[in-house]
């Protein structure tokens, strides 16, 4: 199941099935969909959570007739790129909270989330390969998140990486303890919900809009964007309250 919270400007999604590893199911998947589709104006921020302390979220329900008429069931399956793409173009920053190990399909849900804070003691990969499946729907947010060859070992081999090694490829923002992991995620949060919400969605939409352009065209669309962003209220509030040494007052226009 998935649960839904929301907290002064703060929406937080929790997969609720600790004893099975809390997996990404048929239903987590539409309760994610129908989160980010009907979110709120005044949400800031979104976090993407696990509920216990073993698992993030390990992968897909293959017990649950994933062999099953797999042509009948092509666009449930295919429902996880509908997810992504509403993750990658919400205006919100989506913050995973890796309470443990993300493996297969939440691997992929991870590294859609715009930042990733994890427990040192967690595992990360895509081991679908192991059971004569293929990552390939999360293969899409493993290639723009990881370097190529790094990637392409990961799905191939099927193996599983620890905390710093997935600090050290980009998988994960920070790595922290879990004693530290809350802290670590309310003081990320914290510093987001102090910007402007409207540069911060700008500032999102322009950084993945050009992640697949030519140099040059990339140049053109952030030139744009830039005057884009200069043309806002809160640019105009961060310059003046910059000028005035003052902490400015922004107000996401």
């Amino acid at each position: 199941m998935l649960r839904t919270d929301i907290s002064a400007g703060v929406l937080t999604f929790t997969i609720d099935d600790p004893d099975r590893r809390n997996p990404l199911t048929d239903e987590v998947i539409a309760g994610l969909i129908d989160g980010f589709t009907t979110m709120p104006d005044d949400v800031r921020v979104v976090i993407v959570t696990g509920a216990g302390e073993k698992a993030f979220c390990a992968g897909g329900d293959l017990s649950g007739g994933f062999f099953d008429e797999p042509l009948a069931t092509h666009r449930e399956r295919s429902r996880l790129a509908e997810l992504f793409r509403l993750m990658r173009r919400s205006d919100q920053p989506v913050v995973a909270r890796v309470n443990g190990h993300a493996l297969a399909g939440g691997f992929g849900l991870m590294l859609a989330c715009d930042m990733a804070i994890g427990v040192d003691r967690a595992l990360f990969g895509a081991p679908e390969v192991t059971v004569g499946l293929f990552p390939m729907m999360i293969s899409t947010v493993i290639q723009r998140s990881l370097p190529p060859k790094v990637a392409l070992d990961l799905v191939i081999s099927g193996r599983r990486i620890a905390a710093e090694e997935a600090l050290r490829i980009g998988a994960l923002s920070r790595v922290v303890s879990p004693a530290e992991l809350d802290a670590s995620v309310d003081e990320l949060v914290a510093g987001l919900m102090s910007k402007s919400k409207a540069v911060l969605a700008m500032g999102k939409h322009s950084f993945y809009a050009v992640q697949d352009l030519a140099f040059d065209a990339a140049l053109d669309h952030l030139a744009v964007g830039l005057t884009s962003v200069a043309m806002t209220d809160d640019a105009r509030e961060g310059l003046a309250a910059f000028v005035g040494k003052r902490t400015p007052e922004f107000k996401g226009r």
